[in-house]
């Protein structure tokens, strides 16, 4: 017989949404002050990209990871579904949009908490900065 005590609770985290925090300040360290700034056109494609989904895009300024700009942050929403916060850099603005949108569905989806690597768009593989643990996670002893 199949344990069904978890379905609830996997069919909650089916219906989550994620957040995308994109840095607009972001630039490289040669670009002119004056300059378009690579990371407000990250935000602005990356809005783009999540019309029509249950992804949020919320441009800010600094998320500190300039020496691996164009930076962009992750999280899930749902509060009943904890899961892990991902740190990206090096992204590519003109290319990178969709994978932050196809990663936070992923997320958003994830019945861990956390984001598949196998499934994940390639730029989200190669600029994985950091991925934060859950407010009040617990490692499971051994």
């Amino acid at each position: 017989m199949a344990d069904n005590s978890n379905n609830a609770d996997i069919e909650a985290r089916n219906g989550a949404t994620a957040i995308i925090y994109v840095c607009t300040t972001c630039r490289q360290p040669d670009d002119p002050d004056d300059a378009p700034r690579p990371g407000a056109a990250l935000a602005a494609a990356t809005a783009r990209a999540a019309e029509n989904t249950d992804i949020t895009v919320q441009p800010l300024r600094c998320l500190a990871n300039c020496k691996r700009g164009c930076s962009a942050v992750m999280r899930r929403t749902d509060a009943s579904a904890p899961a892990w916060t991902y740190v990206f850099g090096h992204l590519d603005p003109a290319a990178d949009a969709q994978a932050l949108v196809q990663g936070a569905q992923l997320l958003a989806q994830s019945a861990d908490g956390l984001m598949p690597w196998r499934d994940r768009p390639d730029a989200l593989k190669r600029g994985l900065i950091a991925r934060v643990p859950p407010f009040d996670f617990q490692e499971p002893s051994e």
